[in-house]
C-alpha cells in the first residue's frame, strides 16, 4: 500500500511539472477553443428592471426623452391656472397735509379738521385674485382692498371689469369681490384636496408683481402651518421660497397638476422684493372663509 502512494505522488509532482513548463514555454498549446475575445458592449439596450418585490409596486417608466434631457416643465400646470388669476387695481382718496404735521395724534387730528390744510388726492395700488365660481366671485386679500373706493380688475384674456367688495375678514386678511356685470366663460380655479401638500412639494405663485402681468415663479414648500409672524391673527401659513413680490398678493399658489393650493399673503423681506420666504393662506382655510363671507353677505 505504501509503495502504491508513493508512485501517486511521483506521478502528480511529474504532471505538474509538465503542466508548468507548457504554461510557461508554449501557452498557446492549453488554447484549444481559440483566442479569447471579450463581448463587445451592447450599446442602446437597456438592461431588464428588476423584478417588483412582493407588496411593492411595480417600477414607474419614465418617458424616452424625459430619461434623456432630465428637462421637467411645468408649463401644463401654468397654462390650467393662469386663466383664473387676475389683476386688481384699487383706487382710493387720501388727504394729504400741506405743511408737515406734529407727531402728536390729537394735534393731528385738529389740524385734519382745519380747512386748507390738507388736499385730497387720488391714490392707486394693484394686486391680485383668483375667480372661485362662475358667477363671478374672487378671492382676494383684505390688505389690496382694503378702504379703496373703485376697483377694477384685468382678467388673463385682456377683458376689463368693475368689481365690488362682497366683505371681507380682517382676521385672516382675505375678502371676497363679486365681479360687476355678465362675463361669460369664466374660468374657475381648480381646487387641491384637502391636506395634499408635503414639505418639499413643488408649487407655483402666479400673480401681477410690480403691475409687469400675470407671471409665474417655481419653489418648493419650505414649511406648514407657519404662525407666530404678527401678520394676522389667525395664522396659518403654507411657506415657500417662490418668488412673491408686491403685487402678488391675493394671488395663486398653485401645484404641479395646476390646482389651487392657497391664497399668496405675505412675504417676509428687508427690501420690500422677494427674500425666498412667502407665505399663503391653505385653500381649505380661505374656502371656509369665503363661505362665510357670502353668507353674511346674501343676510345683509
Amino acid at each position: 500500500m505504501r509503495r502504491l502512494w508513493l508512485i501517486f505522488a511521483q506521478a502528480v509532482t511529474i504532471c505538474l511539472a509538465i503542466l508548468f513548463v507548457v504554461t510557461t514555454l508554449r501557452p498557446d498549446w492549453l488554447r484549444l477553443a481559440g483566442p479569447y475575445r471579450p463581448a463587445p458592449p451592447r450599446v442602446g439596450i437597456e438592461p431588464p428592471p428588476l423584478p417588483a418585490s412582493a407588496g411593492s409596486p411595480a417600477p414607474r417608466r419614465e418617458p424616452e426623452m424625459a430619461r434623456r434631457s432630465g428637462v421637467v416643465s411645468y408649463a401644463d400646470a401654468a397654462a390650467r391656472a393662469m386663466p383664473w388669476v387676475l389683476n386688481v387695481y384699487t383706487t382710493k382718496h387720501v388727504d394729504v397735509p400741506l405743511v408737515p404735521l406734529p407727531d402728536d395724534p390729537m394735534l393731528q387730528r385738529l389740524l385734519d379738521q382745519v380747512p386748507g390744510m390738507s388736499r385730497r388726492r387720488s391714490s392707486s395700488s394693484l394686486g391680485s385674485g383668483v375667480i372661485m365660481s362662475r358667477d363671478g366671485y374672487v378671492l382676494t386679500n383684505y390688505h389690496v382692498v382694503e378702504a379703496a373706493d373703485a376697483i377694477e380688475v384685468v382678467l388673463s384674456d385682456g377683458r376689463k371689469t368693475a368689481a365690488n367688495v362682497v366683505g371681507s375678514d380682517p382676521d385672516t386678511d382675505l375678502a371676497v369681490l363679486k365681479l360687476e356685470g355678465n362675463l361669460s366663460r369664466l374660468a374657475v380655479a381648480a381646487l387641491a384636496p384637502d391636506n395634499s401638500l408635503r414639505v418639499g412639494d413643488v408649487v407655483l405663485a402666479i400673480g401681477d408683481p410690480f403691475g409687469v402681468g400675470l407671471t409665474t415663479t417655481q419653489g418648493i414648500v419650505s414649511a406648514l402651518g407657519r404662525n407666530g409672524l404678527g401678520t394676522n391673527t389667525f395664522e396659518n401659513f403654507i411657506q415657500t421660497d417662490a418668488a412673491i413680490n408686491p403685487g402678488n398678493s391675493g394671488g395663486a399658489l398653485i401645484d404641479t397638476r395646476g390646482q389651487l393650493v392657497g391664497i399668496n399673503t405675505a412675504i417676509y423681506s428687508d427690501t420690500g422684493g422677494s427674500m425666498g420666504i412667502g407665505f399663503a393662506i391653505p385653500v381649505a382655510a380661505a374656502r371656509q372663509v369665503m363661505g362665510k363671507i357670502i353668507r353674511a353677505g346674501r343676510k345683509k
